[in-house]
């Protein structure tokens, strides 16, 4: 059970931190044109920054959010979480800072529900 909280907590983190960075770095520098033409134009340096920092971030966040989802499912069975805690946990990895709300969320009743690992 340790080393399946472990994996989670890892994936969590991984998965949270490239979300963030795709949604408040990437994808703003990408489409910046739209709402800044003069500042931001499209082929300017911001703009392939952002081009380039959502096509691999994008490409691994989708990769990774993949192995997350099954680390979670993984520990949900293992530690008997309910269907819609565990469907909760799974969604909310989708949302920035969210899913680290829920990560110490799920570490919490996990720890609070097997106290050998505390």
């Amino acid at each position: 059970m340790k080393a399946a909280l472990l994996r989670y907590r890892v994936m969590a983190t991984v998965v949270g931190v490239l979300l963030i960075v795709l949604c408040l770095i990437g994808l703003p520098l990408h489409y910046g044109y739209l709402l800044f033409p003069d500042a931001m134009p499209q082929g300017g340096s911001a703009y392939e920054l952002g081009a380039a920092i959502s096509q691999y971030l994008g490409v691994a966040h989708g990769w990774l959010y993949l192995i997350f989802l099954i680390m979670a499912f993984l520990l949900g069975r293992r530690a008997g979480w309910d269907m819609p805690f565990l469907v909760v946990t799974l969604l909310c990895g989708t949302v920035p800072i969210l899913s680290f709300w829920a990560e110490h969320r799920a570490t919490q009743r996990v720890r609070a529900e097997h106290p050998e690992l505390a």
